[in-house]
């Protein structure tokens, strides 16, 4: 293994003088890895014939390592011979989902696999913030640079005219993210491709390659978005910053690629970064990286990635380790880089060297699995592409995008849509994988073939596209959907091309028509059914998402989702597009075990990174009211407390922004979901504080609420509409207080000496949906409209709230004292 050769060679170069002896045990360490993991354990036999080192050899050179890293190093290889099977309940669930459907679907493929020639399909995956997007966008200068190049040697200088306005357009900044609200957050929200034709400079022939680079988001609320995308590539990038090392969705974006038998390259970013000098000094990063390889049951050609260091800022790669170092500690020290000749040129050949050409579904003449196929040999095979990504163009019709699996597809062909099987498979049947074998959907013709080069989508010419290539067609039928198979009605395919299954939904919530006294005012599409209508549209392209009909209110719609965030994004999508709606808490969903018949819940894994000062305030929090567990727990040099929780996902919410508060904005936490176990039982709320909620309607008023503000912390302003039943602050004490936000000052001729003072205000504290939708109580809902985002009680007539609280504490006293009549008769 590259990665286990080259940082343990690097530990034992610090601690042992001599070259030879250094060049010795670093082969013997990477030989005794290999062996292990290819075999499962290394025999005696092996030791001998290999010169292997054993655990116990291993252990007799503590006198040049210091006992963690030796500790590290014997763990390593104690894990390798002992062979372990799904160390990671996370991966034991993936795999185990994966395994059932190989293994239940009768195998009626009537075709063999394949290989494209000269073309590459790659995912770019990572956890956020490590710099996915901008690595993406110096990919496409350093593809572009290359093409510029190739063209100015075959024209021998004649159209340097020409050349410069490329070199102009290259320098321009490409932002993948370039929907409206992935430029505002700065993050990433859905899956897009581009098509990158790059020139290898190291090739001794000038032949151009065609990469398909994907750029995934990399927050847990999103991993659906990685989790459609992977289907349509071979091989992926995993970015790691080099500084923090892999997190929460390192993790789980790696399970996923693996588990798919993808191929990985692995770029440790922000190399050039000095919290990242020493990580890279002593190879801990590498060394974790090499441990959640192993915890993920990666194959031994999967632990044989390649590992390359840069700066996706500086826009530079090398796969050397010390030149790394020599750029970290030269900016530590304040001296200018030259990185011209480290451009992101390595990647992109790192790419067409590592990731293999596209599979492609053959269904000719039987020849032997893997063999390379050339643009011509797809003209007499049946055509089929699964959709990833399908949209609307005002001009062009129903698009969709995704990657062509067999035959060939130019402008004009005749396309039939098979259903994806699981919406054609019957319960309970089992031979529903092959059940939609002729079940065709509507027919249409194809008006145009487009690729996505940057953020802009160009028309191939000649339009025509074959197996292997990721495009966009236009002209597809209008009941598409992502999962969808599309076929050439003449030459069809004999079923639908299979899709990954994607993990469950966590949590629900009720959207329904705004029914408060301020509907209709700011908002268009006001009604309920319209409402419901958005949100079914949103399911055609947005997987993670499924939308039902309330079986309590017929006028409510119930959205199932994968975290507050993503239904935050999507409710700012709505009231963008003129939508006003209300919106429930969050309930989290739960299953039955049928084995057992015990309700499971969703479980999370919580990574918090903290001031060591406010490491008890993340603990009590967490595994508190909120039923966490304590995992992990390390400390580092610069005074920062890494800790690991697994948490039910009841628990998470609310808590970022009161972690935030409580740790003074120190705090940085990621999760992701890790699997389903027993439920926890009852959970304690995140604050006992009670509302302030308004009895009056009207602008509130600055003399009220400067009153009003000894009270608690205010959530509007002065001149602000409210009215009976909206929360405008949260109260100081436990309790909701009834309070007067509109009283104006009385206008007579009485005098004093506080008559005319000044009064001040300080700003009402502003929270987004995601923040509300962890914040809000049971009896509150949200009110959504273009303009304004306010908490509301569910029932705005004050004496009806009472007579409920009333009739709710009754219930609870008699609740309590049958549990402690019935703890007495036990005892």
């Amino acid at each position: 293994m590259r990665v286990y050769q080259r940082a343990l060679t690097r530990i034992i170069a610090q601690k042992i003088p001599s070259t030879s002896q250094r060049s010795s045990n670093g082969a013997r360490v990477m030989r005794c890895c290999t062996s292990s993991h290819h075999n499962g354990v290394a025999s005696a036999n092996d030791v001998q014939r290999n010169n292997v080192a054993s655990p116990t050899s291993y252990r007799a050179m503590s006198n040049n390592f210091s006992p963690s890293i030796l500790r590290s190093a014997t763990n390593n290889i104690s894990r390798q011979q002992t062979n372990l099977l799904g160390s990671s309940s996370t991966v034991a669930s993936f795999s185990s989902a994966a395994t059932v459907d190989e293994e239940d679907a009768p195998q009626t493929n009537n075709f063999t696999t394949q290989r494209r020639q000269g073309i590459r399909n790659v995912a770019i995956v990572a956890h956020v913030d490590h710099g996915k997007t901008t690595l993406v966008d110096e990919l496409l200068k350093a593809a572009a640079s290359s093409m510029i190049v190739t063209t100015e040697t075959e024209s021998n200088n004649d159209n340097n005219n020409n050349s410069s306005d490329d070199n102009a357009e290259v320098e321009e900044e490409r932002l993948m993210d370039s929907g409206e609200l992935e430029i505002e957050r700065g993050i990433t929200i859905t899956s897009k491709v581009t098509r990158l034709e790059y020139t290898s400079l190291t090739s001794s022939t000038n032949v151009n390659s065609i990469i398909n680079v994907v750029d995934t988001p990399g927050h847990a609320d999103f991993a659906g978005e990685v989790d459609r995308i992977l289907s349509t590539v071979d091989g992926i990038v995993l970015v790691v910053d080099a500084g923090e090392g892999p997190k929460s969705q390192t993790k789980y974006v790696l399970s996923r690629a693996l588990s798919l038998g993808l191929v990985p390259i692995v770029v440790l970013n922000k190399a050039d970064r000095m919290e990242s000098l020493g990580r890279l000094e002593s190879g801990e990063t590498e060394m974790a990286l090499m441990d959640l390889f192993e915890n993920l049951d990666a194959t031994s050609e999967q632990m044989e990635y390649r590992t390359l260091f840069g700066s996706a800022r500086g826009g530079w790669v090398t796969d050397d380790v010390d030149v790394a170092l020599k750029i970290a500690q030269m900016n530590e020290s304040g001296t200018e880089i030259e990185n011209g000749a480290m451009c992101m040129r390595g990647l992109l050949d790192a790419i067409l060297e590592d990731i293999p050409a596209p599979s492609v579904h053959w269904y000719g003449d039987a020849s032997e699995e893997g063999t390379v196929k050339e643009v011509g040999d797809f003209v007499d095979e049946p055509f089929s592409m699964t959709a990833n990504t399908v949209g609307y163009d005002p001009y062009l019709g129903r698009t969709c995008t995704g990657r062509i699996y067999s035959g060939q597809i130019t402008s004009g062909d005749a396309i039939t849509l098979l259903k994806r099987q699981n919406d054609e498979a019957t319960e309970g049947d089992e031979s529903s994988p092959t059940s939609n074998t002729n079940a065709t959907g509507p027919t249409s013709q194809v008006s145009g073939v487009f690729a996505n080069r940057g953020v802009s989508r160009m028309p191939l010419d000649p339009p025509i596209a074959h197996a292997g290539d990721i495009v966009t067609l236009t002209g597809v039928p209008e009941s598409m959907k992502v999962g969808d198979t599309l076929t050439t009605t003449k030459n069809m395919v004999p079923r639908a091309v299979d899709t990954i299954p994607l993990a469950p939904p966590t949590l629900s919530c009720l959207f329904g028509a705004n029914n408060g006294p301020l509907s209709g005012l700011e908002g268009q599409h006001v009604s309920s059914s319209k409402v419901r209508a958005r949100l079914i549209s949103e399911t055609d392209n947005n997987v993670t998402i499924t939308v039902a009909k309330c079986e309590s209110d017929a006028e409510k719609t119930v959205l199932f989702g994968r975290g507050e965030l993503q239904i935050g994004i999507l409710v700012e999508q709505m009231r963008r597009e003129g939508y006003e709606m209300i919106i429930t808490p969050p309930q989290i969903l739960t299953t039955i075990c049928k084995d057992t018949g015990v309700t499971l819940e969703p479980y999370e894994e919580v990574i918090v990174d903290v001031d060591a000062e406010y490491s008890g305030t993340v603990v009590n929090a967490l595994t508190g009211s909120r039923k966490g567990v304590l995992v992990e727990m390390s400390d580092d040099s610069k005074g920062k407390t890494g800790m690991k929780f697994e948490v039910p996902s009841r628990g998470l919410l609310g808590f970022g922004p009161e972690i935030a508060t409580a740790t003074r904005g120190t705090a940085v936490m990621h999760h992701c979901y890790l699997e389903d176990r027993e439920h926890a039982g009852a959970i304690g709320s995140a604050s006992d504080q009670g509302k302030l909620v308004s009895n009056a309607q009207g602008k509130t008023t600055l003399f009220a609420l400067e009153s009003l503000s000894s009270r608690g912390t205010l959530f509007v302003g002065a001149g602000d509409m409210v009215y009976p039943g909206m929360v405008i602050g949260e109260n100081n004490k436990t309790g909701d207080l009834e309070v007067n936000p509109v009283r104006a000052k009385q206008l007579n001729n009485m005098r004093t000496q506080n008559k005319e003072d000044k009064l001040y205000l300080s700003p009402p504290k502003r929270m987004s949906v995601e923040e509300l939708i962890g914040y809000m109580n049971e009896d509150e809902v949200i009110e959504v409209t273009p303009l304004s985002v306010r908490l509301r009680k569910l029932e705005l007539d004050s004496g009806v709230r009472e007579r409920a609280a009333r009739k709710r504490k009754k219930q609870m006293d008699a609740l309590k004292a049958q549990t402690s009549k019935g703890a007495g008769k036990k005892k």
